[in-house]
């Protein structure tokens, strides 16, 4: 299959949005967990609390600063590879995205070398504050990212000028607010959450198997569970959200992660397991649970949720009316200021639509010509590819009821003081927490998948196709940047690993004698001083 400039501008795009993933969702929560566990070392004074803090803060910051480096070029890539979306969507895209480079490179920046340098310069407060200000501003830069892809996902606030061939932002307090994006900041910061605490357990249950460490470990290990079972829970309950306003906004996305070929009457069945087959466009087997879907996706008992073929000839309609958006366009481009009001008024009542005639131009110049088997095809690439979502969406569930079982396991040993019998008796269960530290990375690339994937063939919903955002390159181009891209990062995750490996195994700076109950004095003898036991 010969790969065209924008499959491959996708492919190093989505490349370097994964492995940049692989850092976020840790930064994200360990903040918070460093924040908490220096807190109540500032409560308490003990010294064990801060040497935690000083080792999981040495783990946070490799993290860190390679999430950092690998952001940036994320960013660049929007003038490198996605010319025409960069100015398509500057007016929306400029606001978050420097708020969000004063959230990530000014503040928090600034109070990440507070927090690893301040130590023996600021007072415990001010460290402390200095940590929250981290933490805080950490996840408030996930926010503002999130804002602008949620604003792809449900374009509202902003208004396409026929004039400067730009959206335009007409409310930005509709762009802040976003329905969509609110719904998934929530859900991706508690997916960090959930990552951090996995890990923090993760590690904590190897040292109790190694028999180090092991006042640290139970420390980190009881934080670690209760803050990733109730996380765990939220991350459901917020992922039920972000359903609910896919079936509002992006019905197609819905029901390819469903496989549901055709409208049902409400409330629809849940697939558990199917077998989608694109080229007959039909589930050659299924497994349903009745009502399921219906309940969780629209919470009624009688709305419709539409399949896929009908979602397919809702696009034909959409993308006739947008070839007559389309026409009136051009002819606003070739004289914009003798252009009749008749035209205009033309254009804006079909503007919703543009974005569908655009489907149009892979197949011909003019969409206003358009056959109806052209008319076909664009409409069915409206539609990705099912297999991938609906399994993509599964792994991530099955994770996120992995994750809440795990959790309260520890949660109920840690809260009832018998972490001890875990060593004795059920080492199992500690085995079981270090194998599943990469689960909640995999269930974080499943979800962006399922998220970034699941909106294609748009790289704005409905209003502009992937392939028409892309920059003037050739295929050897982005062939070499991609090469390049896959061979540093390549290099700094195999850093990152080892680094974190190498200082996993060193362990935290703990004096165990300092922290073990001193043994009990020998019973006196009569007529005897009772003498210490050695």
């Amino acid at each position: 299959m010969e790969l065209s400039v924008v499959d491959l501008s996708r492919l190093q795009f989505a490349m370097t949005a994964l492995y940049h993933f692989l850092f976020v969702p840790l930064t994200i929560g360990l903040s918070i967990l460093l924040a908490t566990m220096e807190t109540v070392y500032v409560m308490t004074g003990r010294e064990i609390w801060k040497r935690m803090v000083k080792f999981w803060g040495t783990l946070f910051g490799i993290n860190f600063v390679l999430g950092v480096a690998t952001g940036l070029t994320m960013e660049f890539q929007f003038g490198m590879n996605w010319a025409y979306f960069s100015q398509y969507v500057g007016d929306v895209f400029g606001a978050p995205l420097a708020i969000e480079g004063l959230m990530a490179f000014f503040m928090e920046a600034t109070f990440v070398g507070l927090f690893f340098f301040g130590w023996d310069k600021l007072s415990r407060r001010q460290h402390l504050a200095a940590t929250w200000a981290v933490a805080i501003a950490t996840n408030f830069s996930a926010l503002w990212i999130l804002i602008a892809n949620g604003w792809m996902q449900n374009p509202i606030g902003a208004e396409f000028n026929p004039d400067t061939m730009r959206m335009e932002v007409s409310s930005f307090f509709d762009v802040l607010f976003n329905p969509v994006a609110q719904a998934k900041f929530v859900h991706t910061v508690s997916a960090g959450y959930v990552t951090a605490a996995l890990f923090m357990l993760g590690i904590s249950a190897w040292y109790m198997l190694q028999g180090r460490h092991l006042q640290i470990a139970k420390r980190s290990m009881t934080i670690a569970s209760a803050f990733g079972f109730a996380s765990a829970l939220s991350v459901v309950v917020l992922g039920d959200e972000s359903g609910y306003e896919a079936n509002l906004n992006q019905k197609m996305k819905l029901a390819t992660i469903e496989a549901m070929w055709h409208t049902e009457p409400a409330p629809a069945a849940f697939n558990v397991v199917a077998w989608p087959d694109m080229e007959n466009r039909e589930n050659i087997f299924a497994i349903e649970v009745p009502y399921v879907m219906g309940l969780i996706a629209t919470r009624s008992l009688d709305t419709i949720i539409p399949g896929i073929h009908e979602l397919v000839d809702r696009s034909k309609d959409r993308i006739r009316q947008g070839a007559i958006a389309w026409d009136a366009l051009q002819k606003i481009r070739e004289n914009p200021d003798t252009v009749s009001e008749e035209v205009r008024e033309t254009f804006r009542y079909n503007a919703n639509s543009l974005g569908y005639a655009y489907l149009l131009l892979p197949y011909t110049d003019n969409p206003m010509e358009a056959t109806t088997e052209q008319i076909d095809e664009a409409a069915w690439s409206t539609v990705p590819n099912v297999f991938p979502m609906f399994y993509a969406f599964r792994i991530m569930v099955a994770c996120g009821f992995f994750f809440i079982l795990l959790t309260s396991v520890f949660f109920y040993y840690s809260s009832s003081g018998k972490l001890d019998v875990l060593r004795e008796k059920r080492r199992w269960l500690l085995h079981v927490a270090v194998w599943s530290i990469p689960l909640p990375w995999v269930a974080c690339e499943m979800g962006w998948f399922v998220a970034e994937y699941g909106r294609q063939p748009w790289i704005i919903e409905s209003m502009l196709p992937t392939s028409a955002g892309v920059s003037s390159l050739s295929v050897a181009e982005v062939l070499f940047t991609l090469a390049g891209f896959v061979l540093l990062y390549s290099t700094l995750l195999v850093i990152e690993v080892t680094l974190m490996i190498k200082y996993i195994r060193i362990g935290p700076d703990d004096d165990e004698a300092a922290e073990t109950p001193p043994p009990a004095s020998v019973r006196p003898v009569s007529g005897t001083v009772p003498v210490p036991a050695e």
